[in-house]
């Protein structure tokens, strides 16, 4: 390829005006690359404000629909939902997960309900169910049991999918369960309800707001690094990713989101599928905490980061600014 050299080339020309750039510019952002992920709790009418995630709270139920119009309103097309379960019902096996009752299948029936043209994407993994606060089940000495959890993930993904999710979420990283779930859907008759496999789930420093707001850090035994990804690992990135996409997974998660986008991008180029990143609890908390802090303009900040997200090749972005960034965009 021949390109002409300074002066007749000057790459600043077309940056010169609003226009141009507007022209120029290789990537875009709209509200459709968002998903909103909530978390909901029990009761009715309740907020209940996250100290560790500023500007996050949870909702009841009643209060979540409310949320999901907002989401509509502005252009968002898909809702993320993640329960605080009671710890009164939760237990060493995570049973509440299939009571068809439980809080997120209510908050499912309840946005669907109300506002039919939104998709809801359900987390699928037990920690939100288990007083030991990891995503499967233990065996005696505290290790998390591959297979038997399996079967727990299978009608946990029945149940959501039954109260009428759109997108089964499998968070847990558990070797298999994407195949041994989507069997399960298709002969239950869910044959449309997608998967996105959290194909590259790290095992993070960014993740402790989140679980003050699922209320699991208090209760969580150990690590989760003996099934989440070790951060020093790109190329098992994407054997989990093919793994996931053999066993019949609609799009892939990289989770965290900035710190891994060499991991979008390589999964990006490597497989051309559509591909989501998790902007987590951490990472929303640091642009809130540096804007609070006078080191940066709080709008510049989330649309400046979720912008890269794009650049690295996200097909969409889990981001609890989804809602802020979304009437930014659309001003």
């Amino acid at each position: 390829m021949t390109h002409a050299s300074y002066p007749a080339l000057r790459l600043r020309r077309p940056r010169a005006t609003a226009w141009s750039r507007a022209l120029h510019a290789e990537n875009r952002l709209s509200p459709a690359d968002f998903i909103w992920p909530l978390f909901v709790t029990e009761g009715d009418g309740v907020e209940e404000p996250i100290g560790a995630l500023p500007g996050v709270s949870r909702w009841s139920v009643d209060r979540i629909v409310d949320r999901a119009r907002e989401a509509r309103d502005a252009g968002i097309p898909c809702l993320g939902l993640f329960p605080n379960t009671p710890i009164e019902r939760r237990s060493d096996d995570g049973a509440e997960a299939l009571n068809p009752d439980n809080l997120m299948c209510r908050a499912i029936r309840a946005i669907k309900d109300a506002v039919p043209d939104i998709g809801v994407l359900t987390d699928v993994a037990l920690d939100p169910y288990t007083v030991h606060g990891q995503d499967g089940l233990l065996d005696p000495t505290g290790y998390v049991v591959n297979d038997a959890t399996i079967d727990v993930l299978i009608g946990q993904s029945l149940n959501q999918a039954a109260a009428g999710a759109d997108i089964i979420a499998p968070s847990d990283m558990m070797d298999g369960r994407v195949g041994a779930i989507r069997e399960a859907l298709e002969e239950e008759g869910h044959a449309n309800v997608q998967i996105m496999a959290y194909a590259a789930k790290y095992a993070s420093a960014f993740y402790s707001p989140f679980r003050d707001a699922v209320g699991s850090r208090g209760l969580l035994k150990g690590d989760k690094k003996n099934y989440q990804m070790d951060p020093a690992n790109g190329e098992e990135a994407l054997r989990e990713v093919a793994l996931d996409l053999a066993e019949g997974a609609d799009s892939v998660m990289v989770k965290p989101g900035l710190p891994y986008l060499d991991i979008v991008a390589r999964v990006r180029d490597r497989f051309a599928v559509p591909v989501f990143a998790y902007q987590v609890s951490g990472e929303y908390a640091m642009i809130e905490h540096a804007a609070a802090a006078g080191t940066g303009d709080r709008d510049g900040l989330i649309l400046e980061t979720l912008m890269a997200f794009k650049r690295a090749g996200c097909s969409g972005v889990l981001t609890y600014h989804a809602l802020h960034a979304a009437r930014l965009l659309g001003a």
